[in-house]
C-alpha cells in the first residue's frame, strides 16, 4: 500500500518526535490501517530522505551512575590489568575467552569475594561466584557492570 502525502508527513512527524521504526510500523497499522513490514517502513523513511532521530540520553540520577573512580585507567591496553572502582570492585578480562563465551574474565567485589563473568553469543551477561550461594550487593553489581562496560570499551569490544 502506498501512503498519501498527509500520511507521509505524519510519519515524518513521528520520526522527528523520536519514534523508532518498529513504533512507526505499529502506528501505521493502527492509524492508517496499512500493514507494512519493517523493511517497507525502512524503505519509506529512506524515500522520504529522513533519518531516525538518535534517542536523547536518559537522565541518570546521581545514585545510579557508576562512581567516577570506576573509569578505566588511561595508560596501557593490558587486558589483564584490573579496572578498580571506588569501593574496590575490580574487573579483569581474559585474553582467551572461555568456551561458549564471546568475552570472559574475573571480578573481585568490595567484600573480597571473587567470581567469573562472561558474555555469551546472545549478549547475555553471566556471573559465577567462587563461593556457592554468594550474591553481591546491589551497589557492587552496579559498580561491576559500569566497570565492565568501561573496560570492554577501553579494549574496543
Amino acid at each position: 500500500m502506498e501512503l498519501d502525502e498527509a500520511q507521509k508527513r505524519q510519519v515524518a512527524a513521528w520520526l522527528a518526535a523520536g519514534s523508532k521504526l518498529a513504533e512507526i510500523q505499529t502506528r501505521i497499522e493502527q492509524e492508517f490501517g496499512a500493514r507494512l513490514t519493517y523493511m517497507e517502513v525502512k524503505l519509506l523513511v529512506s524515500e522520504l530522505d529522513l533519518l531516525p532521530k538518535d534517542p536523547e540520553p536518559a537522565a541518570v540520577e546521581p545514585a545510579a551512575a557508576p562512581a567516577p573512580a570506576a573509569q578505566a585507567p588511561a595508560a596501557g591496553n593490558d587486558p589483564r590489568k584490573p579496572n578498580e572502582g571506588a569501593a574496590g570492585v575490580s574487573v579483569t578480562v581474559d585474553q582467551l575467552a572461555r568456551p561458549g563465551a564471546l568475552v570472559s574474565g574475573q571480578v573481585t567485589f568490595s567484600d573480597g569475594q571473587t567470581g567469573s563473568w562472561y558474555v555469551d553469543q546472545l549478549g547475555r551477561l553471566g556471573l559465577s561466584p567462587a563461593q556457592k550461594g554468594y550474591r553481591p550487593s546491589a551497589a557492587d553489581m552496579q559498580e561491576f557492570q559500569g566497570a565492565l562496560e568501561q573496560e570492554l570499551a577501553r579494549l574496543g569490544m
